[in-house]
């Protein structure tokens, strides 16, 4: 905001952004000072005046990482994996360049050298970080930034994604690994993560209060998009939860780390050491859709936004597709 004052007779304006000049001018009228200072936030904010390059010699990349791990990074679900990945980023001597030095060869340079020490996708989920603070810096901040230096740079190729399901003897030899020694709690889980598509931590967050029996539904309030949703409980998913002591508030009374380190020993005691807990939520959208759901329906269960997203969990068994269409074709023989 402008600042605008009294000097003597007349009406001084200031106008004062980071990384540009302060710039003042007096005028008889307030109206006049006024309208003058709005027109030259606007040329700022446009890039049309010259910037101080002092201050874009005296601010890093490393500046601007550490005001949005400050200020952006703790509104986020995931703010803790993003500080660590702003730390790696603070160890590359990218983050030591000045805002005037800072090229298209630069951060180029800092992609590859990235690719060459982790794996595609957490290079990619860097850069993403790094656009966003530039981002931030131009629209938010007010520094004067010509360009996003991230925004035009190719970004590695995402992961694939993964295919893995519950095939033949998957699900068998895992329950079949469960023991006494197991945690209370791994069986009903493992269950429930089938049944409903949830994620770990949405499972995790679910309060008693939030199950209606009546209704067969769960109100799932903490997910990951921030978009608190409804879900049905398949006829299974009931019987767990029925079978389940009430002891607390939460359904789990356990850490995601606990369960993170449960799932380890049960999978190498099944020896199905490539099987992931998240590849549950997978094989339960896919066999949602071949139940006969609809693409609304499952995304309304599993909390996904954009088709395209759903379709990265969708994999359906082609065989499955095959009876469909024989038991289709011997339907229409018969009619005809």
């Amino acid at each position: 905001m402008p600042t605008i004052r009294r000097r003597g007779d007349n009406w001084q304006a200031q106008v004062r952004r980071v990384g540009y000049p302060p710039l003042s001018k007096s005028f008889p009228a307030k109206a006049d000072a006024l309208a003058w200072a709005r027109d030259k936030e606007r040329s700022i904010d446009r890039a049309e005046l010259p910037t101080d390059t002092k201050e874009m010699k005296r601010l890093t990349v490393a500046d601007l990482l550490k005001r949005y791990e400050q200020e952006i990074t703790p509104q986020k679900r995931g703010a803790v994996f993003e500080r660590s990945r702003i730390r790696q980023m603070l160890a590359h001597r990218m983050s030591q360049t000045s805002l005037s030095n800072l090229s298209g060869a630069t951060v180029t340079q800092y992609r590859d050298d990235r690719l060459k020490v982790v794996k595609p996708p957490s290079v990619r989920r860097e850069l993403v970080i790094l656009r966003h603070v530039f981002e931030i810096a131009i629209r938010e901040w007010g520094l004067p930034i010509r360009q996003n230096p991230f925004k035009r740079l190719r970004l590695p190729q995402d992961s694939r994604p993964r295919e893995r399901r519950l095939v033949g003897e998957d699900e068998s030899q895992l329950y079949a690994a469960l023991s006494d020694r197991s945690s209370w709690y791994l069986r009903p889980f493992l269950v429930l993560l089938v049944e409903t598509a949830m994620r770990r931590g949405e499972l995790l967050a679910i309060r008693w209060r939030d199950i209606d029996f009546d209704a067969c539904t769960v109100q799932i309030l903490k997910t990951k998009n921030g978009h608190p949703r409804r879900i049905p409980l398949t006829p299974k998913a009931l019987k767990t939860l029925h079978s389940m002591t009430r002891d607390g508030e939460k359904v789990f009374r356990v850490t995601a780390n606990a369960v993170r380190l449960a799932w380890e020993r049960l999978r190498t005691r099944a020896s199905l050491e490539d099987l992931r807990l998240h590849d549950l939520r997978h094989e339960a959208v896919s066999r949602f859709f071949e139940a006969g759901l609809s693409v609304p329906e499952v995304a309304l269960i599993s909390g996904h936004r954009e088709p395209r997203m759903l379709a990265r969990y969708t994999h359906l068994q082609p065989e499955l597709i095959a009876r469909k269409l024989e038991r289709g074709t011997a339907r229409d023989e018969s009619n005809s």
